[in-house]
């Protein structure tokens, strides 16, 4: 078998060339496998002759069966020789195959890409923690309030204002036609919210209890319901009642009842430590990933769209088991955020192309500085998931095993190791010291 490869970015392209000898191999392991998956009157299975096969199946079905025999062999030991790392079957673009002639094959495979790394180690990235002010924590005491708030019936002549609560019956009509979903009495409907169509809740500011109007809008153009995307629309809308939220003063016992403090001014001091303490754990997180996000920055590379779109699947994917875990559908999920499947697969590619670039990233840094997987890291990290789903060591080993998980495992650490590294020498990173602290109080 002779081979030569050409390779152009995320692409290459493979020319196979068989000699005799071996097609005529592949023929005759071709015949065999044939044989063994038919059933002919008169001869028992995988004994018939090969004319007598050929009568039976045709001349081609032996051709195909022996060109994938070959080509697949062939092509599995190219990628294998030359170290080639596939992210999607290959292409078949051209090819020369008879009986009694050597076989030439030309395919096209979609490599997966080698980031040329750029800076990784002595980033300088800073981290800005935001200041946490009084102002702040009277918004956390006016939430307070909001929650605590009662609707309550609104006084004679009230008129409708955002933050007010009015039920309401409508009914859409297109091009004056009636359609589905477009009618409703008695609906709950919270001026402002931004429930209902872009528009519509604007309209109704100003109605009193009893009155009517016609609202215009026009459904969005990535509206869930394509029938309606796009299109405009008018709604007859009558007010049957309106409330107002009628909101407490601030006092000791409001604070008593609605939060874990006693007095008003030992809720502030804890919401002033809370809000500082999240501001900080914030800046923390934007900090590390902006850090990571600069060392992928800097490498140069291209991600194929097909392995964007694998990764957008296996997010679907995922998101679908942890919904049946919770006793609902993803058809019954993306229902309600008005959307569908190939929608909001595509809403996903680009963060599945940011994961995609980190982990390509991350995985040439592990390579180019040598780190490795101990036996030991990963019986932590299983150990981890052992004790969060209550199972043993034993247990979680055999399911990773039987579900041949291991290597994304492993991969996980690596990474993990990876962006450590990355982290740990950035200019910004904390003494090692004053980390390993904040680790153990973790």
């Amino acid at each position: 078998m002779s081979v030569s490869v050409e390779r152009k970015g995320n692409e290459a392209t493979l020319k196979i060339t068989l000699p005799v000898e071996e097609v005529e191999k592949g023929f005759v392991r071709a015949v065999a496998r044939v044989n063994k998956q038919v059933t002919i009157p008169g001869f028992r299975k995988g004994k018939a002759p090969r004319r007598i096969l050929e009568n039976h199946v045709g001349k081609d079905a032996i051709k195909e069966e022996a060109f994938e025999i070959l080509a697949s062999e062939a092509y599995r030991k190219a990628v294998a020789d030359n170290k080639l790392v596939p992210v999607a079957d290959p292409e078949l673009k051209d090819s020369k195959f008879e009986e009694g002639q050597p076989l030439e094959a030309t395919l096209v495979v979609t490599l997966r890409p080698e980031p040329e790394l750029g800076e990784y180690k002595n980033l300088d990235v800073k981290k800005v923690v935001k200041e946490v002010t009084e102002a702040d924590v009277d918004e956390a005491v006016k939430a307070l309030q909001n929650r605590a708030a009662k609707l309550v019936p609104a006084p004679e002549g009230k008129k409708l204002e955002k933050g007010d609560m009015a039920t309401i019956d409508f009914a859409g009509m297109i091009d004056g036609e009636p359609f589905a979903g477009g009618e409703g009495k008695g609906y709950p409907l919270e001026i402002g919210s931004g429930s209902f169509i872009p528009g519509f809740e604007d309209q109704m500011v100003g109605l009193g209890k009893g009155e009517s109007t016609d609202v215009n809008v026009t459904f969005p153009e990535d509206y869930g319901a394509k029938e309606l995307a796009g299109k405009a629309a008018v709604f007859k809308v009558h007010v049957q009642d309106i409330k107002v939220r009628e909101v407490p003063e601030v006092t000791d016992q409001l604070i008593a009842d609605n939060s874990d403090s006693k007095t008003v001014a030992e809720f502030r001091e804890k919401t002033l430590e809370r809000l500082k303490k999240n501001a900080e754990e914030s800046a923390e997180t934007e900090y590390r990933n902006n850090v990571l996000k600069a060392a992928v920055d800097n490498a140069k590379f291209e991600v194929p769209e097909v392995m964007v779109t694998q990764r957008a699947n296996q997010m679907v994917d995922e998101l679908a088991m942890n919904l049946e875990a919770h006793k609902m559908s993803l058809p019954m999920y993306l229902q309600y955020l008005g959307t569908d499947v190939k929608s909001y697969r595509d809403q996903q590619k680009p963060l599945a192309l940011e994961r995609l670039k980190s982990d390509l990233v991350m995985d040439a840094i592990a390579e180019k500085e040598g780190i490795k997987v101990t036996e030991e890291e990963a019986d932590a990290e299983m150990q981890k998931i052992a004790d969060a789903q209550g199972a043993t060591l034993k247990q979680v080993r055999k399911i990773i095993k039987d579900n041949h998980s291991m290597p994304l495992l492993l991969a996980n650490i690596l990474r993990r190791k990876a962006a450590d590294l990355v982290l740990g020498s950035a200019k910004n990173a904390p003494a090692k010291e004053e980390a390993q602290a904040e680790e153990a109080k973790n």
